[in-house]
Parts: C-alpha cells; structure tokens; sequence
C-alpha cells in the first residue's frame, strides 16, 4: 500500500513538474523596486549572452527588465548570484509584449545577441581598484574584461575588442596636474612610466603620445566601437584632440612653455562633444584632487551642497529614442550627484548634436551625454564614484554589496549591455 502511495505520489509529482515546465517558457528578471540586487541582474544578462542565448531588454517595463528563455542553469544562475526572478507562462509573456507594442505606451523591445567582448583603459600598475568605479562594478556583476594602456592601444590592440572605457586618466600628458607637493612620489612614478612607453615607441613627448592614443580610441568609434568614458577620461579626451596641432602643456611638464596662440589653433572640429571651451595652460590651476584641463568641467565654478546635489534623467521616447532609452533604464529617474576631477560638463560647451541624458537644469550643468562618432557611438558620464560623494585615493573601494540597488551604477551597466543591440536597426 505504502509503495504504491509512494509510486502515485511520485508520478503526481512528475506530472505536476512537467505542466509546470510547458508554462514555464521564460525567465523575467524585474528591475523595479522589487529587484533585491539591480547591479548582478546586469551579469546575469550578460552571462546568459555569453552562453549564447537570447535577452530580451523590455525598455520602460518595471525598470527595464530583461525577458529569456528559461532553464534550470539560469534559474540557478539567478539564485546563487542573489537575483530576483520571476518564472512566467507563455501567455503571460504574451500579455507583457502586447502592453510593450502598444503605440500608446513609452516601452520597447530590444533583443540582445551577442556578448561585447569588453576592455578597460588603465594603467597596470599603480593603480587600485578604487581608482575606477566601471572595475569595481564589473567585478561586482561578474562581467569580464581585460585591462589594455597605452602599449596595447598604439599596438592597435582595441580592434580586438568592441566596448572600451576611459576613466580617472589625462590625455593631454599633464599627469592630471596632479598636486606634486602632496603627491610626489605617485607624480613622479607616472611621469617616469609614461616617459618611458613614449620613448618605446618613438614620441618625443608624452603629450604627443597621449595624443596618438587618443587618435586610436577615436579611430576605434569611428569604425564601430562603444566608448564609455568617465572622470576626467573625457574631458581631457576632447582636449587633446582638439589640441593635436598646437601644445597647451606647461614647461614644468614637457621641458618647454606652452604655445601663446594655442586657445586660438584649438580644433573643435575634431571632438566628440565639446567645442568653445577654453584650455588652462598653467601648471598651478588645481581643481578637486588634481588640475584644471579647461572650462568644460564645472568643478570649480559650481556652488552646490551634496544635500542639493542631484541630477535627473531625461525620459526619452522607448519606441523612437531608443538608444538613449536603453542608456536611461533605471527605477529612479533622479540619481545623486558625485564629484571627480572632472565632475559636470557646461551645457554652453556641449555640440548640438550631442544628447543630453541626464542633467542638473538650475546649474546648466550636463552629467551623462551620448553621441555618435563615424559608425560607433559614445557616452560621457560626469564624476568619479557613483556611491562615494567625493573620492580620495586613501579610502578603501566602494563595497557595491551594500550598493546593490544603486541608480547611478546602473548607468554604467547600461553602457555595458548597450553594445549587444548593435545588429538591431537602431532608430537613432
């Protein structure tokens, strides 16, 4: 009696298990509030990706949240990596599309397809994690990268990859006009190191040098790469590109004065985003944690508590404005300011063509800005650390465990997914 209760109960089992696997065709991960860790969902999306399958970007529905199809892997994926999940029937997955296709209605679908082979610009040595919140973020999805500097950049190493990012760094070769009184031995290691690279590769300078990687990276958008930069990685990218013809670096650091006609030989013609902006030749003009590159950074002009300090995401149109749409996915539309050597951009600076995504209006300062440059496309997000207001190089790393939720880490994240929409027509 016993073993035949087992075996009905057993077969019930069985029965009850494979009904529930017909319905349960698809995985949704929310990215509402309901989302326990928003940061990780984002590396479950790429690994799914990695392991070819198919994401499903629900722009605008319940924060963005990403639709696949289900297995037993992701669903364990999902569980031991602490991501909120939802197992969903082919009917309602139906209903979810219908609602995304109204017209009526500000949402899309972009399919995701393959996973961005990724690379971050940065020095090997010297260098902590704290020093770049993109690496700490990647690390904390679990996204990988590979970290390439200035040799693998003039080795034309970036045509190896499709994602690149730029952060705490300067392209001028004015070391980030860093206070040398404080910071002396960090100065003069980097000043020796990337003496040292120019020499290697035949530059009489370092700001020459500087400025032929900046060319690549360049050269990379322009052939079809996605080029995320923050920090003073991009404010000093534009400037030296416009620079590339005159020389805005002090003696102090390349041997001889900056040249007196340089503000008028700038070539603006040449940047990403920025034109009419003024250089800052000299060698004592410090701003917060380091130098002053021009007028486009607001850091020293801006007069803002960090109580005030907010800036507030532009609300695009899912259907038509898609690619910032996807760069905008976030279940706050208002994230908290953080500074950096290079903090907030002046909207005067900025080129028409340029998409303002997220912005403090009062202070007609721009954060988060995107754009297209030959086939590849862009974005300059402001500041150093998303969940460190003002970041010194003493602290330990921002522990992103106790930031899982955090909105303006998910601008970042956006970014790193964005590259896997690039084989959908965008309508951008």
């Amino acid at each position: 009696m016993l073993k035949n209760l087992l075996a009905f109960t057993f077969s019930l089992f069985a029965l009850t298990l494979s009904a529930y696997s017909l319905k349960a065709v698809s995985i949704l991960i929310p990215m509402d509030e309901a989302q326990k860790d928003h940061l990780k969902s984002y590396g479950i999306a790429f690994w799914v990706l990695k392991n070819d399958g198919e994401v499903d970007w629900l722009l605008n529905y319940r924060g963005g949240s990403f639709l696949t199809q289900y297995s037993q892997k992701t669903e364990s994926e999902c569980r031991v990596r602490g991501v909120s999940y939802e197992v969903i029937a082919d009917a309602l997955v139906a209903q979810i599309i219908a609602q995304i296709n109204d017209p009526s209605i500000n949402m899309d679908l972009v399919k995701l397809q393959k996973a961005p082979r990724m690379a971050i610009y940065s020095p090997k040595v010297g260098v902590k994690p704290a020093d770049d919140a993109v690496i700490l973020v990647l690390k904390y999805a679990e996204i990988p990268f590979d970290i390439v500097y200035d040799e693998e950049v003039l080795k034309g190493d970036l045509n190896k990859y499709d994602w690149l990012h730029l952060h705490h760094e300067d392209f001028t070769g004015q070391y980030s006009k860093e206070n040398r009184g404080r910071n002396a031995d960090k100065f003069l290691e980097t000043k020796a190191l990337q003496e040292a690279t120019a020499k290697k590769f035949g530059y009489s300078k370092v700001s020459k040098m500087k400025l032929a990687v900046a060319q690549n990276i360049r050269d990379f958008c322009a052939g079809g790469g996605f080029l995320l930069a923050m920090c003073s990685g991009a404010d000093s990218f534009d400037i030296a590109l416009a620079a590339a013809k005159t020389d805005i670096v002090d003696e102090i650091y390349d041997g001889d004065p900056p040249d007196p006609q340089a503000q008028s030989k700038l070539d603006f013609s040449q940047t990403f985003a920025f034109q009419n902006f003024t250089v800052v030749t000299g060698s004592y003009a410090y701003g917060r944690g380091g130098g002053r590159f021009s007028n486009i950074d607001v850091s020293n002009t801006r007069h803002i508590n960090q109580e005030d300090d907010f800036f507030t995401l532009f609300d695009f149109s899912a259907k038509w404005d898609v690619v910032p749409a996807m760069l905008t996915q976030d279940h706050d539309r208002v994230i908290k300011g953080f500074l950096g050597l290079a903090t907030a951009f002046d909207k005067s600076k900025i080129k028409s063509t340029v998409t303002i995504m997220g912005e403090m209006k009062s202070a007609n300062e721009a954060r988060y800005i995107h754009g297209e440059y030959g086939k590849g496309q862009w974005t300059f997000y402001g500041g150093h650390d998303p969940e460190n207001y003002q970041y010194s190089p003493n602290e330990p790393p921002t522990d992103l465990s106790l930031h899982p939720n955090s909105p303006g880490y998910r601008l970042i994240l956006n970014n790193v997914l964005f590259p896997a929409a690039k084989k959908k027509k965008l309508k951008t």
